[in-house]
């Protein structure tokens, strides 16, 4: 019979132990990209909080620097902030999900240009980054304060390009895993899902 064969023994053991192999391999690729996001989390969250500092030292100087429109540009960052806030809630807790992800990539884009606004309105309320200060060893303070907070958010651009990178990269090598034969049939099995790039 088949079940006493000693081929039919050894190529089930065989199968086990790619299976074992191959479900550990991907395990290993989801659990890379879950981790590569926390990396990602981690320097959103310090972006947040800049924001939230960048507020309340535009809020201390409100009288002098902003004017008018100014005030719906801060507006707009501020609510810029508090959707990327919750979009990245979500996308903790499910970073495999491409909703989540894809939520968290438009609520970003979005906190992108209304900095460039809010930073645009400021300029305008200081007479610009380019205006020419009243002495050379004492440059305009609101325009000082405002190159530093631009010099800290591209700082933290930086940072955030580099983690959006890593985590790209393991969700690139993931969804090439559960999608490969055989192996795509282990992730159909056991309910892989392919994951989005921010």
């Amino acid at each position: 019979m088949l079940w006493s064969s000693p081929l039919f023994w050894i190529a089930f053991a065989i199968l086990l132990f790619w299976a074992l192999g191959a479900y550990n391999r991907l395990m290993r690729l989801r659990s890379s990209v879950v981790q590569s996001f926390g990396s990602f989390d981690a320097h959103m969250v310090r972006l947040v909080a800049l924001l939230g500092e960048f507020d309340a030292a535009v809020a201390v100087q409100r009288g002098r620097l902003l004017v008018g429109a100014g005030e719906q540009e801060m507006a707009a960052l501020r609510g810029a902030t508090t959707q990327l806030s919750a979009s990245l809630a979500v996308t903790r807790a499910r970073p495999l999900q491409p909703d989540a992800v894809a939520a968290l990539a438009a609520a970003r884009d979005v906190l992108l240009a209304t900095w460039q606004g809010a930073v645009g309105a400021v300029q305008l309320a200081t007479g610009g980054p380019e205006a020419e200060p009243v002495s050379e060893a004492a440059p305009e303070p609101a325009i000082t304060a405002l190159s530093i907070w631009q010099i800290r958010w591209n700082e933290h651009q930086q940072q955030n390009t580099q983690a959006i990178q890593v985590f790209n990269d393991a969700v690139q090598h993931y969804n090439a895993a559960i999608a490969q034969f055989p192996a795509n049939l282990l992730a159909w099995v056991f309910g892989f899902k392919a994951a989005r790039a921010l």
